[in-house]
């Protein structure tokens, strides 16, 4: 793997990648303002708490940041449980959090991490440091996802967009690394198409 071909992308298309980071960021905080405005209140409406959720990540080579989303969980969700993999029918998901990870709206705050440079629209999703942890333990190159930034969605999230154990993280981390070998205009542009397409078919998770 260390000497296969990949893993080397272009300076030039990644400086065009941040350019096109910024622009973007810049345009849907401009255009979805007064919706992340009326998203923060329903929250706010439904249940106790904040309507943006804080949680420390796993970022570029290592790096750890705080990423944001629109809190779907009720706010105790892991008081008795400490971290758990969000699964399918989770009850700890609230009725307009299922709403809102369905259409990913849920991620429109990252575009703030997206703007600060933590983040990229595309790349592998970050994972908590609990769990890169525990799988760098069980999995043998998981380490090597954290090449590039992380990103709202992913390779992984599009081709495998539900995971909950340690098996699913193997699988997911195929695609992952397949993205940060072959990273390319041509795939971010894959990638962006076919999360168009889940946020139009509500079938975000």
């Amino acid at each position: 793997m260390i000497f296969a071909n990949g893993f080397c992308p272009s300076k030039v298309y990644l400086a065009i990648k941040r350019f096109i980071d910024i622009a973007l960021s810049l345009a849907l905080l401009a255009v979805t303002a007064p919706v992340m405005a009326v998203v923060a209140i329903l929250i706010k409406l439904e249940t106790p708490g904040p309507a943006v959720f804080s949680q420390e990540r796993v970022g570029f080579m290592g790096q750890r940041f705080t990423v944001y989303k629109f809190r779907s969980m009720r706010q105790d969700a892991e008081r008795h449980t400490g971290p758990t993999w969000a699964k399918e029918n989770d009850d700890r998901i609230t009725q307009l959090g299922g709403i809102l990870r369905k259409t990913r709206l849920d991620e429109l705050p990252q575009v703030w991490n997206v703007l600060r440079g933590e983040m990229s629209f595309i790349g592998p999703r970050p994972e908590r440091p609990y769990f890169v942890d525990m799988l760098k333990d069980k999995i043998r190159y998981y380490d090597l996802r954290h090449y590039v930034k992380p990103g709202i969605t992913g390779w992984a999230q599009v081709m495998y967009p539900y995971g909950a154990s340690i098996e699913d993280a193997y699988h997911k981390l195929e695609y992952d690394l397949y993205y940060a070998k072959n990273i390319s205009l041509r795939l971010d542009l894959l990638i962006l198409l076919k999360t168009i397409g889940v946020v139009i078919k509500g079938e975000g998770r």
